[in-house]
């Protein structure tokens, strides 16, 4: 509400909407004192919350009694399960107050309880099952930081379980192994496309910009999110993304073979047509319509629940990187030029480019009494040579240190290293290393 205050009004009465759907007593309140907080920061842009919409007494009393009547059940069969050594029991126990806990907001104890019924798994099937539960929690609270954790430990599980199930019999039809085949290989898939959003959410959670495009470029067809569309992700979302993660981070040649040529993340682009003008318009070098692009859903953007944060970085190096573009074919051009392709102001323009020159992305100069921007003229002839020297001192250094080595082999020359440091491939090679010049 407060990151844009106009749709304040509009984000109450869905939010409010959304709450009283679930269970969670703790959130719909928290949404009037979210607005109420706004409000109290921006009175004039937002309404009062009294002209819109007042708490519903009636909804959090029946529902917190709802709940408590319901932990009660469970925690009740949880213990009579373990007085029992029911294994399969316990698990399933745990695993109902996870989801229990989860409904209600208290994601704490949801962990706590998806975590521990780890302890009563007796398949890897129901490892997996854990793990993606954890990971949901995880992406839920955006703790991005733990979520590789539990890909990996889905990822085992899931290896394990795909081995240890079996074809059909030797007896059975040869369709109906083919068919079985079939299914395991869909499951295995929507599995691996959740995995794979999950790694990605972490990257792009951990500003791994390029790691989390590569990520949401594994993933599957759309039908493969299963029950996670529209929940924790849409495929909008994931067009969005990988998109702006991509300009940011990717070489252009790459744009266009492993985003634009892609014919699954084309299913993606699909449900967002703006991020195809996008891609195209920066492809084609019409950077001014790249950054009006940006701008036209820069509410869009910042509203995202996972992306909003990270916004000001990635249109940061997409504009860095078109400005290193545009200028990279030559050797001077005047700043009023490559103002008009950016539909930036010739100060503003300077001011990105000095800066750009000063991290050391460009390699040029800025003549501000003309307002040029000339390009650095290098000696190749000097460059060549300098390159050369090194390659041929790094090459001198290292035949020493192969004829030192010769020579102690020949004269069975053995320094015993200290126990525990390594065997005779360590001993034989450690003397080498320390020559690094005349001997």
């Amino acid at each position: 509400m407060s990151v844009c205050p106009p749709l304040a009004p509009q984000a109450l009465q869905l939010a409010i909407k959304e709450a009283l759907k679930g269970r969670d007593p703790t959130l719909y309140r928290n949404i009037f004192v979210t607005y109420e907080r706004a409000h109290s920061e921006a009175p004039e842009e937002i309404p009062e919350l009294s002209t819109l919409a007042i708490p519903d007494q009636k909804w959090i009393e029946e529902t917190t009694s709802k709940n408590l009547a319901e932990r009660t059940k469970l925690e009740v069969d949880l213990k009579t399960y373990t007085s029992n050594m029911i294994k399969e029991s316990i698990r399933l126990a745990h695993r109902d107050l996870g989801d229990f806990y989860r409904a209600i907001g208290e994601q704490a104890s949801s962990l706590k309880h998806y975590t521990k019924s780890r302890e009563f798994c007796t398949t890897s099937q129901h490892v997996l099952e854990m793990c993606m539960s954890v990971l949901e929690l995880l992406m839920e609270q955006r703790s991005y930081s733990h979520i590789g954790t539990y890909v990996f430990k889905a990822e085992a599980a899931l290896d394990s379980a795909t081995n240890v199930r079996q074809p059909a019999g030797p007896q059975a039809p040869a369709g109906a192994a083919q068919t079985g085949r079939e299914k395991r290989h869909a499951e295995r898939e929507k599995v691996t496309s959740k995995l794979d959003i999950a790694t990605a959410i972490s990257h792009l959670g951990q500003s791994n910009y390029e790691k989390a495009a590569l990520s949401f470029l594994k993933v599957g067809p759309p039908k493969g999110l299963g029950d996670w569309f529209g929940k924790l992700i849409a495929p909008g979302d994931i067009a969005i993304y990988t998109t702006l993660c991509a300009l940011a981070t990717f070489p252009r040649p790459a744009i266009r073979t492993q985003v634009l040529d892609n014919d699954t993340f084309g299913l993606y682009i699909e449900q967002e047509p703006y991020v195809r003008e996008l891609l195209e318009a920066y492809m084609n070098n019409r950077f001014k319509t790249v950054l009006e692009i940006l701008d036209r859903y820069s509410a869009r953007h910042s509203l995202d629940v996972h992306l909003y944060g990270h916004m000001p970085a990635l249109t940061n190096l997409v504009r860095s990187k078109a400005l290193v573009q545009y200028f990279q074919p030559f050797a001077s051009i005047r700043l009023e030029r490559m103002s008009q392709a950016f539909g930036w102001s010739v100060d503003e323009l300077e001011q990105q480019v000095v800066s750009l020159i000063q991290s050391g992305e460009i390699k040029a100069r800025v003549d501000r009494q003309n307002k040029i921007l000339k390009a650095k003229e290098t000696d190749q002839r000097a460059a060549l040579f300098a390159k050369a020297i090194k390659s041929g001192q790094d090459m001198q250094a290292a035949n020493r240190k192969l004829l030192l080595r010769m020579r102690l082999q020949q004269a069975d020359l053995v320094v015993k290293p200290p126990k525990g440091q390594g065997g005779m491939h360590h001993m034989m090679s450690h003397p080498s290393e320390l020559l690094s010049g005349e001997y």
